[in-house]
């Protein structure tokens, strides 16, 4: 029995980055034999072992042959005679497909990961890439990831990405795994290069169709100098892998109504926030987004207008977007839909990352607004609609003098 670390740690650390998660492959065991020294079993389609004291993930090494479409359609083979590089041959990445003896430390590189770190290429390790549709997914994050680094994907790995998505690979993904390497690649450091990947190889518009057909859509050169919708909303969304992990998602999806408007509204002016509302809908539906990433992208994609025109609003207004929101019961989440909304703001061209006093203004109204006494105005006898009418007044009361005195002192 032989103990390898593997793939991404071995990577990160070639690479100088922080390790994050440690993953191993036992060579020569059988499932007794991990058993038998205390490891626990946890896989279902094959055999994973957690540690019996780190609890991190040992894996035997295993084959594994397509059996049918799609990620799922597999079939493994963890004899105790498979080879560690049998092993390495079945990953995706040369850069993922290195091991680390425990003991010695040595490198063990079958498939010359070391030098493509060192050409800051993604190339995948043989043909058998193209078997597992997840794997287009995957080269698209790490794009996300490693992009500040100088990385970019190899031309035949791109080559063979668009011949996956051309065979329908891609139509066989699974809604839930879809979300998830989504919601990876949104919180990468780059999210710009995970859509600019699928857009390459065709499988954004396969996967994501409501945000392809936004890149060629235009925008007043005025707000945007940038001027192409697609290519603002890149921009927001590494933005917003700056700003809070946690709107990445509401800005993806805020702009998903442009170019659906009436035909007398402009593209670029505020009917396209209503239109976007069943898109949002649509995507979230089909991806089974988690209702609290679903309620803030619809929010940011209804509100984040106003949130650009604050100065200008009524303080009625104003107290209508807090109601609407949720703001006055989940202020910390308001405080996402102001993250997301600056990171709309500043991803443009020409733009500073402080350009958004609106978001600063608003928490301050939201803040001041929270302030009513609701048991004070119990105790003088409102109830029912009086009383709701009365919390509202005093609410806008209090934000119109936040206003004023924003403009004071101004």
């Amino acid at each position: 029995m032989k103990i390898y670390l593997v793939g991404g740690a071995v990577r990160d650390k070639l690479l100088g980055l922080k390790v994050k998660d440690r993953d191993f492959v036992v060579v020569g065991a059988t499932p007794v034999q991990m058993i038998a020294k205390g490891f626990r079993p946890v896989g279902k389609d094959f055999p994973v072992f957690l540690h019996p004291k780190t609890q991190e993930e040992y894996a035997l090494a295993r084959t594994e042959r397509k059996t049918a479409m799609g990620y799922h359609g597999f079939k493994f083979c963890t004899d105790s005679t498979v080879t560690l590089e049998d092993d390495l041959a079945r990953r995706d990445l040369t850069i993922n497909s290195m091991a680390q003896e425990i003991k010695t430390g040595k490198i063990i590189d079958p498939y010359n990961g070391q030098e493509d770190l060192k050409k800051k290429q993604l190339r995948h390790v043989s043909e058998a890439f193209s078997e597992d549709p997840v794997r287009i997914l995957r080269i698209a994050r790490f794009a996300a990831r490693y992009a500040y680094l100088g990385f970019t994907i190899n031309e035949n790995t791109n080559t063979l990405m668009q011949k996956m998505v051309e065979n329908g690979e891609v139509d066989t993904l699974v809604a839930e795994r879809v979300w998830q390497e989504l919601k990876q690649a949104l919180n990468e450091a780059t999210p710009s290069e995970f859509i600019k990947t699928l857009k390459v190889c065709g499988a954004l518009k396969a996967l994501f169709p409501e945000f392809d057909r936004l890149f060629g859509i235009p925008q007043t050169k005025k707000w945007h100098p940038e001027i192409d919708t697609g290519i603002h909303c890149l921009m927001a969304m590494d933005q917003a892998a700056k700003l809070a992990n946690d709107t990445a998602f509401a800005v993806f999806t805020h702009d998903l109504g442009k170019g659906v408007t009436p035909k007398n509204i402009l593209p670029s002016h505020k009917g396209h926030e209503s239109a976007g509302i069943p898109l949002v809908k649509n995507v979230c539906k089909r991806l089974k987004v988690p209702s609290r990433y679903q309620k803030l992208a619809l929010n940011v994609c209804k509100w984040h207008l106003h949130s650009h025109t604050a100065f200008e609003l009524r303080p009625s207004t104003i107290d209508k977007i807090f109601q609407k929101t949720g703001a006055y019961q989940q202020p910390e989440q308001f405080k996402k839909f102001l993250q997301a909304c600056k990171a709309d703001a500043t991803g443009r061209i020409g733009k500073q990352e402080s350009e958004y006093p609106q978001a600063r203004f608003l928490w301050n109204c939201l803040t001041t607004a929270r302030r009513v006494d609701v048991q004070t105005l119990i105790k003088k006898r409102f109830i029912g609609k009086a009383l709701g009418d009365e919390i509202t007044q005093q609410r806008i009361k209090l934000i119109k003098r936040e206003k004023q005195s924003h403009f004071i002192h101004k």
